[in-house]
């Protein structure tokens, strides 16, 4: 088994998550240089319907490149690794959650990636922090990518009755905390909480990777 588990070692070294360096031994996830210089958020955001949230990494440099192979270019084991990172965050910003649940993407882009990047995002949270995981909303609309849509009212518009609730006896009381890879204007985490309390949830609370910096209009 360890001979087994060294050649494995050779032949696929640890590498970070952000830069892609091989890790040392004593290293998990991030090498010393991404644990000690990645953008680390810390601005107070605000969402509608959300009771508060936790955000990981500013989404830019590295934290970006790694997220868009994470999405697009098959790196569904990167989730392990920030949800980590996004565990221990959420560990000391939020308390009193009693279900993990995710953003879901369309069955169409599930199809074309072979997973929903948010749904491991939220396995990988659950797993660390011992809170139960499951799928509380179906996306039902294959609507136009929120990315390329600049202007605050239409991505409301464009996610707008996108999601539903697959059994609201499931999330009814509970305080919930959804999990998204990136939060932009919050447009989606708004309409996803906008149905998750139409079906009872006490709460939502909202965790992500990463949000671009506050702009100064804003």
């Amino acid at each position: 088994m360890i001979l087994t588990e060294l050649v494995k070692e050779l032949l696929f070294p640890r590498k970070c998550i952000l830069c892609g360096s091989v890790l040392t031994d004593n290293e998990l996830d991030l090498c010393h240089d991404c644990r000690t210089g990645a953008p680390v958020f810390d601005e107070e955001r605000r969402v509608s319907g959300i009771e508060a949230v936790c955000i990981l990494w500013y989404y830019e440099g590295a934290v970006r490149e790694s997220l868009l192979w994470f999405k697009f270019h098959n790196r569904p084991g990167y989730a392990e690794g920030y949800g980590r990172m996004l565990a221990m965050r959420i560990a000391g910003e939020l308390h009193g959650i009693d279900l993990i649940t995710w953003v879901p993407v369309s069955g169409k882009r599930r199809r074309e990636r072979g997973y929903d990047q948010s749904e491991l995002l939220a396995r990988a949270v659950s797993k660390e922090l011992g809170i139960p995981a499951r799928a509380t909303l179906k996306k039902v609309r294959h609507n136009p990518a929120q990315s390329g849509i600049t202007d605050l009212e239409q991505r409301k518009a464009n996610v707008q009755d996108a999601y539903q609730v697959l059994d609201s006896a499931a999330v009814k009381d509970k305080r919930v905390l959804l999990i998204d890879d990136i939060l932009t204007t919050g447009a989606t985490a708004a309409e996803c909480a906008r149905m998750l309390r139409e079906a009872g949830a006490a709460e939502v609370s909202l965790a992500a990777v990463a949000s671009g910096r506050k702009q100064k209009n804003e």
